[in-house]
């Protein structure tokens, strides 16, 4: 008769790297959604809205030379202050804040209910792989849709300031890079935790 397989039992510096593991992601969910809130509540008059706008071979000078001389250079991002933004700009704002803060929430949430899962002495389940995918797939949502419709917004507040009579290119805002890495290591968790799933399965059918 097979006896049963003892809990595993996780060392009390594992234990306590996941306590702060839940602790940083519990401040990290309350920092993006106050930080959406203020963004929102700031923007919601529609005056003087800050924007932060990517820019591409944009020339520009900055008192970088002697006694501030200026000094030609080539401006990438910055941020403006515009008078107001078209609606479907300010929209876009909106969205863009809820939407970070909806990803940044859904994922800690994920991720914390597979550190209690770990806790619990319970590491490769099908649950716990359904939580690593999701954490992925959500990551991939925010960061390719957040900068999208920020795009939007930066569209807006320069077509206003120039009264479209400026055109700063096609600029990409989102971080390719970025989104490759991210889907690698989503995809790279979620085959290991998989495997390691089905390995356990295997292994304790055996026993």
């Amino acid at each position: 008769m097979a006896s049963p397989r003892p809990p595993r039992v996780l060392s009390r510096g594992d234990t306590a790297s996941l306590w702060f593991f839940i602790v940083a992601g519990a401040a990290i969910a309350i920092w993006a959604v106050v930080r959406s809130i203020a963004n929102i509540i700031a923007a919601a008059p529609n005056r003087d809205v800050r924007v932060a706008v990517p820019f591409l071979d944009s020339p520009a000078e900055a008192p970088l030379g002697p006694n501030g001389a200026p000094v030609a250079i080539e401006l990438t991002g910055g941020v403006v202050t515009a008078p107001s933004l078209p609606p479907a700009s300010l929209w876009s704002l909106f969205i863009a804040e809820g939407l970070f803060a909806a990803v940044v929430i859904t994922v800690v949430t994920l991720l914390l209910l597979l550190t209690a899962d770990i806790l619990r002495g319970r590491i490769f389940s099908r649950r716990n792989t359904a939580l690593v995918s999701a954490a992925g797939i959500a990551a991939l949502v925010g960061i390719a849709g957040v900068p999208f419709f920020q795009n939007m917004v930066a569209n807006g507040a320069i077509a206003w300031l120039s009264e479209r009579t400026y055109d700063r290119g096609d600029v990409q805002l989102i971080d390719l890079p970025s989104l490759v890495g991210v889907a690698f290591v989503a995809a790279l968790a979620g085959t290991a935790f998989a495997v390691g799933d089905r390995l356990q399965r295997d292994t304790e059918g055996l026993v």
